[in-house]
């Protein structure tokens, strides 16, 4: 056992560095590979400005899975439905003109179900072209001073962006979605979206570096936060960043994402009956890649992905991602800490599946 776990260390030691080494975008990436089976603890920190494995970073788009999971704690509770309309816990001003498509006003037909796997209809403020003048992305590099507040973007969307199809009628991401999906948490609670992930997430699991962003986490890390770059600048520290919400804001580790993910693996969340909902109820998101709950699903495409691959968790554009593999009962975690990576750091991720698998059939 410890001449695989040191054969492994190495094997992915320096795949993973040379990586990164290959890509002068990535300026810090990170990569913990955990399976107790297979007594493999695996946690690194690559690239110029790389400090420590345990660095915090922004988690981006993986932040989804922790929003779908309060949702999920919230339907076990009877507080709430999978089949909900929104409209009952949007205040008026969110719902006016919130989906209009062809000239038809749909939004009395969004179900919460449908802002969690991308089947709303909804535009993403993030990725979708505005109807006019400058992108999301454009405006947080170019007006870094400027100040988000979710309300704001929402209505900000609604004004620049066009919606795709009726709620049901297909699939498309939408960041605009889950900032719903936030409005909703904290009518459920009556509490800010940050406190409920705090007092139901990160306390019960003692993620003690964990924390939404511009927000204290519940102890200081004794590393800085790792730098993240839109179009290869360094936007961190940018008031712009307050556009994230429930859909991107969290901040945390790999040792406290692997808390998470195991947690939410062995049910210590939700019943296996909510996860088998959360997991199957899909959208297609890309060929090989289903969308449910906050949960990407990694599935067999013939000759193209095998079965082997089978993974599901979530990925950011940053090029986060967390996984469980139950192939080689893995945890994958890690960041490439730059906008437009979100491709290449599930590809780094399947790759380091491939080396654990080959290591231990």
């Amino acid at each position: 056992m410890v001449q695989l776990q040191e054969s492994v260390q190495m094997d992915i030691e320096a795949f993973f560095q040379k990586k990164v080494e290959k890509d002068p975008r990535i300026h810090n990436a990170y990569l913990r590979v955990y399976s107790e089976t297979h007594g493999v603890d695996i946690s690194l920190a690559a690239g110029p400005e790389a400090i420590h494995a345990q660095q915090p970073y922004y988690i981006a788009s993986v932040s989804k899975l922790f929003t779908a999971v309060l949702i999920g704690q919230f339907v076990e509770q009877g507080l709430c439905s999978y089949e909900d309309a929104v409209s009952q816990y949007l205040a008026p001003e969110i719902q006016d003109q919130l989906h209009v498509y062809k000239g038809t006003d749909y939004t009395s037909e969004i179900r919460i179900k449908h802002l969690l796997n991308h089947t709303a209809g909804l535009n993403d403020f993030v990725e979708d072209k505005p109807l006019s003048g400058k992108s999301i992305p454009e405006l947080l590099v170019e007006e870094p001073d400027r100040t988000w507040t979710p309300l704001e973007t929402v209505h900000w969307a609604k004004a620049n962006m066009r919606n795709h199809f009726p709620p049901g009628g297909g699939f498309h991401y939408s960041d605009t979605g889950y900032h719903l999906l936030g409005f909703i948490i904290e009518q459920i609670t009556g509490l800010p979206y940050h406190e409920v992930l705090k007092r139901n997430i990160f306390e019960p699991l003692d993620m003690k570096h964990s924390h939404f962003s511009r927000t204290p986490s519940i102890e200081a890390s004794p590393y800085e936060l790792a730098k993240l770059y839109l179009r290869d600048k360094n936007v961190t520290d940018q008031e712009s960043l307050s556009i994230l919400y429930a859909g991107g804001a969290i901040v945390s580790t790999t040792d406290d994402l692997l808390k998470f993910m195991k947690a939410f693996v062995r049910g210590q969340f939700l019943t296996a009956d909510t996860i088998g909902r959360m997991r199957s109820d899909c959208g297609r998101f890309f060929l090989g890649i289903d969308y449910g709950y906050g949960v990407m699903n990694i599935k067999t495409v013939p000759i193209l992905m095998p079965a082997k691959y089978n993974c599901w968790g979530n990925a950011g554009s940053t090029g986060s991602f967390l996984f469980y593999h139950p192939a080689t009962d893995a945890y994958l975690i890690g960041s490439l800490n730059q906008f437009g990576y979100g491709q290449k750091g599930i590809r780094i991720m399947l790759q380091a599946a491939e080396k654990l698998l080959k290591a231990t059939k």
